[in-house]
């Protein structure tokens, strides 16, 4: 029987964490001299105040959603995919690819193959470290790690000796065609009379995630191929007796986690530089972690959790502009965040274990 219900350990858990992480983080806003309840009211107009801030808030969000989704399919088998940094750069190789291939008439034809290619190319770059990991025992933490480096330099090389136009001096690709542009959620909500910022960079990509958070939902919870993650996650000896290959839930698993981070490239790379830029991920493939972490590996989780994420990232930006706050102090917040979430979720969770038992025993 569990200590504690499911709902306290979904709900009750990541909201304390949160509640101590913010409480410390006002205290060093205190500390620099500054008012805490001012940056909240700051953080909360500027993310969430309007069309303008949502679209960010949205945006970020959207890169988010799919990191963590990668992150949390890949704890569900007992791995640790820290490479989601790597396999979302190589998703943008895939869509930068498909994009610049072909003058594509219209963004809802080349919109499919784009989101083939990226996931194609995070899966392949995923594919060695699963390998490595089933038949050679190589720790996945470590190879991922180690990916996350050089697909950053196989991405640099790239950018400046082949994929670069004559004359340019920017580590970039050239501007995509036409066709490619994807719809803003200024142009998606227009069509039913809702007004929303069109300087805002959210677009199409954000339905595509919370798409992929009900289809990992229906993978990991509806289908035998989820049912044989989840065991082997759990008991890798209980899994092998009742007949399921190590070798190729880790291959599948990782595949899925390196698909998913891809798939990231839709939005930041398609949809709003419309362009590969270098660093073009910029730290989104570790957010994941986190994100997989407070939602606790599950979909819906993972959606909440990018929300708040998305959020500290448009409110803190808000922030570091209108403020004396500094930008670094918003690296602190969500660093505090990650690690009430994370590393010291035990901190939160045996008070709240204690409790929920001793209110059973006196029921009892």
């Amino acid at each position: 029987m569990e200590v504690m219900p499911k709902w306290a350990d979904v709900v009750l858990i990541p909201l304390f964490s949160l509640l101590i992480a913010f409480a410390l983080s006002a205290l060093v806003i205190i500390g620099i001299g500054e008012d805490p309840i001012a940056a909240v009211k700051m953080m909360v107009s500027g993310a969430v105040g309007s069309t303008y801030g949502w679209g960010y808030t949205l945006y970020y969000a959207t890169n988010f959603i799919f990191t963590g989704l990668a992150v949390a399919v890949a704890f569900h088998a007992r791995m640790f995919n820290i490479g989601g940094e790597g396999q979302a750069a190589l998703g943008g190789l895939g869509v930068a690819l498909v994009c610049l291939s072909v003058d594509w008439p219209h963004w809802a034809i080349a919109l499919p193959v784009a989101v083939a290619g990226a996931a194609v190319f995070g899966a392949l770059w995923a594919a060695l470290p699963a390998y490595l990991q089933a038949k050679r025992g190589s720790h996945i933490v470590i190879t991922t790690i180690m990916f996350n480096f050089i697909g950053a330099a196989l991405l640099n090389y790239l950018l400046v000796n082949v994929m670069r136009p004559a004359g340019s001096m920017d580590p970039a690709t050239g501007k995509f065609p036409p066709g490619t542009f994807l719809p803003t959620l200024h142009d998606i909500l227009a069509t039913i009379g809702i007004p929303f910022s069109k300087a805002a960079p959210a677009n199409v990509s954000f339905l595509i995630a919370v798409a992929a958070c009900v289809l990992v939902w229906l993978l990991i919870w509806r289908t035998r191929l989820g049912y044989a993650i989840r065991a082997y996650g759990h008991s890798e000896s209980a899994a092998v007796y009742a007949g399921i290959s190590p070798t190729r839930i880790i291959m599948i698993a990782m595949l899925i986690s390196g698909a998913l981070a891809g798939m990231m490239a839709i939005n930041n790379v398609m949809g709003e530089a419309e362009r590969l830029v270098l660093n073009s991920v910029e730290g989104a493939g570790f957010i994941g972690i986190a994100v997989a972490l407070m939602g606790r590996s599950h979909p819906f989780g993972v959606f909440l959790a990018a929300i708040l994420f998305g959020f500290l990232y448009q409110g803190g930006a808000e922030l570091a502009l209108f403020t004396d706050i500094p930008r670094e102090l918003i690296v602190v917040i969500q660093a505090l965040v990650i690690l009430f979430t994370g590393a010291l979720d035990n901190m939160v969770r045996m008070p709240l274990e204690k409790l929920f038992l001793a209110l059973r025993k006196r029921d009892a």
